[in-house]
């Protein structure tokens, strides 16, 4: 395909992902109002955000197998109309059960955008040229993200409220519906369908276990750290995820490949994934609400202090991007992006309320640009090492460990930071003299309804917090770091597929032509080719005269 063929097959992809991103940011600066009209704690703000992670996270391995399965057009355009659902019953919302279960089919819907966007990239486009185009997908992510916030925060602060965040998205989706029809043109060749629904349930509940229990534990009115809670959801858990690596290594068409994500270079960006996931989600999410919270400003003001890392995201992605596409190394951006993501959490971890805002937007930006590095390259770097028909599986696998430990980080962070700030307000109330109920506090999110003193002592709570949370955002990108330094590179392919293609055909005798093939080094093949296939014919013809066949017929296999 020619480079504006395939700008005109990816134009609907990019609108269908643009709307899906819009929509998830959109409503990042409108939480906290929200949060305030539902009656919400910050544990209820913490479950908003990880329950579409954790629902994007266990539907992206499925959306990826049914991309190997089915149509992916179908499958995109499917997974439009149930994120669109999910939008239309979360701005319908009136208690935080009925906001849950909208985000949840809010993150199916993202799961599958997530896991077709990447896989249909992979199908139409060789990993050389790959990188251009994931430049382009993370600028519509940049700007999506940018303007969700700044566009969240507008909306909420005009008379139309912060239930038009949610319903804003249904124009747009529908115009990406019809673009995605008309702009995307795709070969599929049906395969008999094996879903591995035993695989899905048990993914679903060891994860889902594992970050209620995170939820909840340590806090009043609920279980300790240590306790048979603790024991029975932790053991409960551990045993769910082991019976699914067991039927994972059973069945023939496994949700989460176990031969795709053993390989070295797919099981350490998967490692690097989670870290970066709990870095990148579980930081970035309580921005907003440190804007707003510890600083005072209204969210379309916090929406415009989140553009420094948008932009260093943008620059990130894009130039990262056009440079690997232009020279095909691609390792030493995944090590620069870890470093200053390390950088920019760690700086970010030393902020509190009186912080100067240009520190602030310095910090952010190093954080967006080492983001940026990143997010693509992974993906890219595992998509050159599997065949054309597992591409589904193994950028759906890459994006599920990478949105699990964002529904890690957000779930453990938002824990982490109502703790703090919990603890923190107890204690500058007690010194100040002020009873608190049953010796204790909560970390409301409605602070404006508090008297002066008291919103005084809750944004200051508020500020540390979140630099904690920052400074163990840090410690964790350490883990990305030393997965990446160990990822191997390897040479992108020019070719869609590791194996040969009618256009370049391997003679049976030629041993190594898929890794050359895999590797892109073309050239060298001719002659290779013409003296291995020589040395083939006469080792096949001596052995074949001495069976008594005519020299040069071919043996039966």
């Amino acid at each position: 395909m020619s480079h504006r063929q395939i700008l005109q097959a990816l134009t609907g992809l990019l609108a269908a992902l643009f709307t899906a991103m819009l929509s998830t940011t959109i409503v990042a600066n409108a939480l906290p109002t929200i949060m305030g009209e539902l009656h919400g704690t910050q544990t209820d703000f913490a479950w908003v955000v990880t329950a579409a992670l954790l629902a994007n996270a266990v539907s992206t391995p499925i959306w990826g197998k049914l991309a190997d399965l089915f149509s992916k057009k179908l499958l995109v355009q499917l997974s439009i109309v149930v994120f669109v659902a999910g939008s239309v019953l979360a701005g319908f919302s009136h208690n935080m059960e009925l906001l849950l279960t909208a985000r949840v089919i809010q993150g199916l819907g993202m799961g599958g955008l997530t896991a077709l966007a990447q896989a249909i990239i992979g199908s139409i486009i060789p990993p050389r040229e790959r990188g251009r185009y994931s430049g382009y997908m993370g600028a519509v992510m940049a700007v999506a993200t940018a303007g969700g916030p700044l566009l969240g925060g507008f909306i909420v602060d005009s008379p139309l409220g912060w239930r038009w965040t949610f319903f804003l998205c249904v124009p747009l989706a529908v115009v990406a519906l019809v673009l995605l029809q008309i702009t995307l043109r795709l070969e599929h060749v049906r395969r008999p369908a094996r879903i591995d629904w035993l695989g899905s349930i048990l993914l679903t509940a060891g994860i889902s276990l594992l970050l209620i229990w995170v939820s909840f534990a340590g806090k009043a009115g609920y279980y300790e750290w240590w306790s048979w809670e603790t024991a029975a959801m932790v053991g409960g858990s551990v045993v769910l995820l082991a019976l699914l690596v067991f039927v994972e290594s059973k069945v023939p068409e496994p949700i989460i490949p176990l031969k795709i994500i053993s390989q070295r270079t797919t099981a350490l960006a998967i490692i690097a994934s989670v870290a970066v996931g709990i870095a990148m989600f579980g930081s970035t999410t309580f921005l907003g609400q440190y804007f707003q919270l510890a600083r005072g400003f209204t969210p379309t003001e916090a929406g415009l202090l989140m553009l420094p890392m948008i932009a260093g995201n943008l620059l990130g992605s894009v130039g990262s991007g056009l440079l690997i596409t232009r020279f095909g190394k691609w390792k030493r951006y995944l090590i620069i992006g870890t470093l200053l993501v390390i950088l920019g959490t760690g700086l970010a971890g030393i902020i509190d309320h009186e912080t100067e805002m240009v520190l602030v937007s310095l910090f952010i930006f190093i954080l967006g640009v080492g983001m940026g590095l990143l997010m693509q390259n992974l993906v890219l770097a595992v998509q050159n090492t599997v065949k054309v028909t597992e591409v589904g599986s193994a950028s759906a696998s890459v994006a599920f460990f990478r949105t699990v430990g964002g529904a890690i980080g957000v779930s453990v962070l938002g824990a982490v930071l109502s703790s703090s700030v919990s603890n923190r307000v107890t204690r500058e109330l007690t010194d100040a003299g002020i009873p608190t109920e049953g010796g204790g506090t909560t970390a409301t999110l409605d602070i404006a309804e508090l008297p002066e003193q008291v919103q005084t002592f809750f944004r200051i709570a508020y500020a540390e917090g979140t630099a904690d949370i920052f400074r163990i955002a840090a410690a964790v990108a350490v883990i990305a770091l030393v997965a990446v330094l160990f990822i191997k590179e390897q040479a992108l392919r020019r070719t869609l597929d590791i194996k040969p293609t009618s256009a370049s055909p391997v003679e049976p005798g030629l041993t190594g032509g898929s890794e050359m093939l895999q590797t892109g080094a073309m050239a060298a093949v001719p002659a290779a080719r013409t003296a291995e296939t020589e040395v083939s014919r006469q080792a096949a013809d001596a052995g074949n005269a001495g069976d008594g066949q005519t020299p040069g017929a071919s043996p039966k296999q």
